[in-house]
């Protein structure tokens, strides 16, 4: 399994000012999404070879608004690309990683992605993507 770094993640309240922020930071050309299945709204902004992704939970019952109301705006997860997704989670089951997802899932750009749990990655979690 190769691992590239793919994208960092940013959990907001109000993605219209985020974005914002990030404008005035220099980012440009971000793309929105609605991604219903996971109860966010994502903005991407290229940064690199890699990605910022900004996240606003629509759910207030969802997962990613339970961690924006326990833990503030902040980092939320790190991602890293892989050649096959479906191999990687195989692979990291049969290692006895504590995974979220055991099979991939759709994101944002139609990215299949899944979640490995923090506490297989130092309190992290992560994210792997394939594109």
């Amino acid at each position: 399994m190769i691992l590239e770094l793919h994208h960092v993640a940013v959990v907001v309240a109000d993605l219209d000012e985020a974005m914002a922020r990030y404008q005035t930071l220099g980012f440009r050309d971000g793309e929105r999404f609605l991604i219903a299945e996971q109860a966010v709204e994502v903005a991407t902004f290229r940064s690199g070879a890699g990605w910022v992704e900004l996240i606003r939970p629509t759910n207030p019952d969802g997962p990613v608004a339970r961690y924006l109301a326990k833990r503030g705006e902040g980092m939320h997860h790190v991602a890293y690309l892989v050649p096959d997704l479906e191999r990687a989670l195989h692979d990291l089951a049969a290692a006895g990683v504590r995974l979220i997802d055991t099979a991939p899932r759709t994101g944002a750009h139609g990215w299949q992605v899944a979640f490995i749990h923090p506490e297989s990655c130092g309190g992290v979690l992560t994210e792997l993507v394939q594109e």
